[in-house]
């Protein structure tokens, strides 16, 4: 009987209060803190006016998907990213026409607006829509959360809230559970929002906009970079020719390709641009960096928990986010050896190819085998974060767009890689770049950490009070 657990419910509760009969439902911590939500002044979503909207089922539109930003943004799951909702090179965009034609499948999300994950590992995930954007498209995989009408309620108070433990404990706890849990409209109606006085919620605001404000310094410092690399390179601009003409000794007889993306004149702009400076070969015996490639341990293998399994989509070349897939500690013998290191680069090669970012510290997770593991081989040649930049910028980006060119799923092959040009610039514009993104990274750290405290701000305030949450933000604010 060890582990076995109990709860009594009187089935006046389950016919008057929710019409559930799944024991995980009534799971004694579940009673406990329902009870603490219970004994505090508040009311649910839709008591605050509060809105729900999602997609319905609407034809296929992957063949409009473009990296056009003057068209609308399509959010998906990926798109959320602790706590926001954050545009990067992976998002997909649809033209308005399609928004237009699917007016009454596809819903909108603008600014304000917070979108929830509906179902499978990501149940409940978070994130509030900033405003970067006008309006964005939703696929099918999210809910909508409308806070237009909500007056009586800040809405980053209310974002911050269901980010929290006790958020997510609440709709984990009000998903449907027939098949796969998932999340419905009337089940985030449902859902009871403590209340606080104006001077938290203000307190939660200002948190988020703080954040906001540093993470814009930080994307100002990372693109100063970039300038300056192009800059220096002289890379800023290239030709828009449709035409190139070679011979066919200088082309099929060195290269083996006859695909005619490959001789743009932009790549022949950019190699004599590189000639002008030193150079060396990214990989090989005389390369820049060691080369090690991770496992692909197959679907088979995934686990729930376990040790986190990153994949392309779980990489940007500012972040690791966290994953919906885990290994298990015995999936092959030694699996520590598989652990990257300080320094190592993480650097995509099968997807969204060409993808670099470098690891701050010593990491216990598990990579797939699309992203390799580089490791610069002598770093008083060339800095790591150096390297990074250059290989997240038009460098390298252009010859990953050359040798992937004409496949229908990008594959940058590890021999490609290897012979990707790398300019060596001298050590002192070397740390100059690298300490601008240095910055950067250190400033966008400080903006996420902004936005933790915000989520911490609301479990003190239910665990301790509101005092004693008001104490701990002044204390974290003011170091």
């Amino acid at each position: 009987m060890d582990g076995l657990e109990c709860s009594e419910i009187n089935l006046r509760y389950v016919k008057d209060k929710i019409l559930r009969i799944d024991a995980e439902y009534y799971q004694k911590d579940n009673l406990i803190w329902e009870n603490v939500l219970a004994s505090m002044e508040g009311k649910t979503i839709s008591d605050h006016n509060g809105k729900t909207d999602c997609s319905a089922f609407y034809p296929s539109i992957t063949g409009y998907y473009s990296s056009d930003r003057n068209n609308i943004p399509f959010l998906r799951v990926n798109e959320i990213v602790d706590g926001l909702v954050v545009i990067s090179d992976k998002t997909v965009f649809l033209p308005e026409e399609v928004l237009k034609n699917n007016s009454k499948t596809i819903a909108l999300a603008y600014p304000g607006d917070i979108i929830i994950a509906k179902g499978g590992n990501t149940l409940a995930k978070v994130g509030l829509v900033t405003d970067e954007f006008n309006v964005y498209a939703t696929c099918r995989d999210v809910i909508i959360l409308r806070t237009d009408d909500i007056t009586d309620l800040n809405k980053f108070y209310l974002w911050a809230y269901l980010h929290s433990s006790f958020g997510q404990k609440l709709m984990w706890r009000s998903a449907s559970q027939t098949g796969q849990p998932h999340l419905t409209l009337s089940s985030i109606d449902g859902i009871y929002i403590p209340e606080y006085s104006m001077v938290l919620q203000k307190a939660i605001e200002d948190l988020y906009n703080r954040s906001v404000n540093i993470k814009q310094v930080s994307q100002q410092n990372y693109d100063s970079a970039v300038d300056m690399l192009e800059t220096t390179l002289g890379i800023s601009h290239f030709p828009t020719a449709a035409v190139s003409i070679k011979n066919f000794s200088d082309s099929f007889m060195k290269t083996g390709r006859l695909d005619s993306e490959y001789y743009q004149p932009k790549f022949d702009a950019l190699f004599d641009a590189l000639k002008k400076f030193s150079s060396k070969r990214l990989g090989g015996n005389n390369g820049i960096v060691s080369i090690k490639k991770s496992i692909e341990p197959g679907s088979d293998a995934y686990k729930d928990e376990g040790i986190p399994f990153i994949r392309v989509r779980d990489v940007s070349k500012h972040e690791i986010t966290s994953p919906e897939i885990y290994l298990s500690h015995d999936v092959v013998e030694n699996v520590k050896a598989l652990f990257p290191k300080k320094d190592t680069i993480l650097f995509s090669k099968d997807g969204s190819v060409g993808i670099a970012y470098k690891l701050e510290h010593d990491e216990d997770i598990i990579t797939s085998g699309a992203l390799l593991h580089l490791t610069v081989k002598n770093t008083s040649e060339v800095l790591p974060d150096y390297l990074t930049l250059v290989l997240n910028s038009p460098v390298v980006q252009m010859q990953a767009e050359r040798d992937s060119n004409g496949a229908i799923i990008q594959h940058w092959k590890p021999s490609e890689i290897e012979n990707v040009i790398i300019p060596v610039l001298d050590m002192d514009k070397q740390r100059e770049l690298a300490e601008m993104v240095q910055k950067s990274f250190a400033l966008r750290r400080q903006s996420k950490q902004l936005l933790e405290y915000a989520k911490q701000a609301v479990e003190i305030a239910i665990e301790q009070g509101e005092d004693a949450s008001l104490a701990w933000l002044k204390d974290k604010v003011e170091q």
